[in-house]
């Protein structure tokens, strides 16, 4: 079988996964004809390229066979991203449930063990710095090595931070590089943007690679910032491997309490959305520079 023929088998298998069409798929794996394959029809393989089923919206994908009530069903799965209305053949779940579970959580082990593209960091002109870990498998199993900062990097922080600056902005990998590279583009415009309307303002951000939440202290300690505020990925799931969240902190020290901290966290485009979360974000600070205060001790109206 050559190439050609293996491209017209496999387009045909797809047809159908990815249509549901479940009842054709023998015959159209069996009955393909590998010489008579239109030229003019488009491939579904292009370039050695299978489609992502992760594209596809979960919430209006329904796998059960002859529904009593597909409306009502449909319904309640857009009310939530659950694997609700898979279906099932025989014991086992159907073919295109498995193969969506499987893709959703080989985009949770990307999200996690893949770095920010270094070609986003210099477009957005962040400072780049590493925490004391040197590979990602060092990361994943010593997370204290993520909350620190060799003495190369803390004088890069002191060089590139006004001291006694009113905000200090980072970013982190943390567990999701995905997330920052779906949403940092849009949300540093937002938070800024709020932030205009106090008159507010931040310098340089910093981009830490290897990054955990309490990396934050050691730069609030460095630069004497009133408010730290860390844009974040976080660990990703089976429903989504973009979602970014906002650690924000009035003083941070070494060592703090999180009560200390407040989160504002699930910022992705099937949560809280990018720009609504700047703005939220640039409101935080602004009350925490007013009360002095930050975590469970901010109280807000």
């Amino acid at each position: 079988m050559n190439e050609a023929e293996l491209k017209s088998m496999i387009e045909a298998i797809l047809q159908d996964v990815v249509a549901g069409k479940h009842s054709n798929v023998t015959g159209a794996t069996s009955g393909v004809d590998m010489q008579s394959t239109p030229k003019e029809s488009k491939s579904v393989v292009e370039d050695a390229y299978i489609p992502d089923l992760s594209e596809l919206d979960i919430k209006k994908e329904l796998y059960v066979d002859n529904p009593h009530d597909k409306e009502g069903y449909l319904k309640m799965k857009s009310f939530t991203p659950a694997r609700l209305g898979c279906g099932r053949c025989g014991t086992r779940y159907k073919t295109k449930s498995i193969l969506r579970f499987r893709a959703d959580h080989a985009a949770a082990q990307d999200a996690v063990f893949s770095d920010v593209d270094p070609k986003l960091v210099e477009e957005m002109g962040f400072v780049p710095l590493q925490t004391v870990c040197k590979t990602k498998d060092e990361y994943i199993t010593r997370p204290d090595h993520g909350r620190i900062f060799d003495d190369v990097m803390a004088k890069k922080i002191a060089d590139n931070m006004e001291k006694g600056a009113k905000i200090v902005m980072m970013v982190g990998d943390g567990l999701s590089s995905a997330a920052i590279e779906a949403n940092i583009r849009d949300i540093i415009p937002a938070i800024k943007q709020g932030l205009k309307k106090y008159n507010l303002d931040f310098g340089k951000i910093l981009f830490v690679k290897y990054c955990r939440v309490p990396a934050m202290d050691p730069v609030g300690e460095i630069s004497g910032a009133d408010v730290v505020c860390l844009l974040v990925g976080e660990r990703p799931g089976l429903v989504t491997a973009e979602s970014m969240s906002a650690y924000i902190a009035y003083k941070p020290t070494i060592g703090m309490p999180e009560a200390r901290r407040t989160v504002i966290s699930n910022i992705h485009k099937g949560g809280t959305p990018v720009v609504e979360a700047g703005a939220y974000i640039a409101d935080v600070i602004k009350e925490m520079l007013e009360k002095k205060k930050s975590g469970i001790d901010l109280k807000r109206a």
